[in-house]
């Protein structure tokens, strides 16, 4: 029985001047699984999602989501598009100025213009979902722990149930207690919505965590997939490189 691709990625490119970020990128994510892409800073992973976001226009290459082209995309078909996702960035990206409340429901309240108080009452919902009281809700992110900080990420990214979730570096600053519990709210808030995740990161117990299958990034390719088991077996030399963390290696690091 064939498997469900969500997301079908096929020779795509991205350069910026000269700078070959993605050179020819093929990669499937799998619907209602987690895809984890690895690979060091500044090998194309942020511009990979961007691209499938449409938020970065590829220079080649096809992007299909529900087997749809995304590239190109324009207007009502961009924002359906949108409405399918949900996304956690790398910093939290909270806005200061707003409430932690407001913060969730942010897309409740300027896509959907649900009104306040029901946009508040659902914020509360899923910010308990997260494992955060009600009380948190009026405060501003600034008086947030980064930990608590990334909960309410999350609780923005799933609270309008979206089809596919993106994590950007999901446990960047965090120390590795926090970085557990947020890996394990990352698989139960999927697994609840039945979503499609895509994952960033060069954190290898976030990979062990919550992968289904991994993808190494490197110059601008795929250069390795498989499943966790597969990846501790594999011997490419650049996969064991990155995910032994060995200065020795094909993968040279400019200092």
């Amino acid at each position: 029985m064939a498997k469900e691709v969500k997301i079908s990625i096929r020779n795509l490119h991205k350069a910026f001047g000269k700078k070959k970020v993605l050179n020819g990128v093929d990669l499937d994510v799998e619907a209602g699984k987690s895809l984890v892409v690895i690979g060091g800073s500044g090998t194309g992973k942020s511009v990979l999602i961007k691209c499938i976001q449409g938020l970065l226009i590829p220079d080649m290459g096809s992007i299909k989501i529900d087997d749809a082209e995304t590239v190109g995309a324009k207007g009502n078909k961009l924002k359906d598009f949108h409405s399918k996702m949900g996304m956690l960035f790398q910093g939290g990206a909270l806005f200061d100025s707003l409430s932690v409340w407001e913060n969730v429901a942010f897309s409740l309240l300027e896509n959907k213009k649900v009104a306040r108080e029901k946009a508040k009452v659902e914020a509360i919902r899923v910010l308990r979902q997260v494992g955060l009281a009600p009380d948190v809700a009026d405060l501003s992110p600034s008086e947030l722990s980064g930990g608590m900080q990334k909960r309410v990420g999350l609780a923005r990214a799933i609270i309008t149930k979206p089809e596919i979730i993106f994590f950007d570096e999901p446990t960047t600053g965090l120390d590795p207690i926090m970085a557990d519990v947020i890996n394990d709210l990352i698989v139960e808030s999927a697994k609840g919505l039945g979503a499609t995740t895509l994952t960033i990161t060069h954190d290898m117990a976030s990979v062990r965590k919550i992968a289904d299958k991994v993808a190494m990034l490197y110059k601008g390719k795929i250069i390795w997939q498989g499943t966790v088991k597969e990846m501790d077996k594999t011997d490419n030399p650049y996969v064991q490189q990155f995910i032994n963390g060995c200065s020795q290696g094909p993968i040279k690091v400019e200092v």
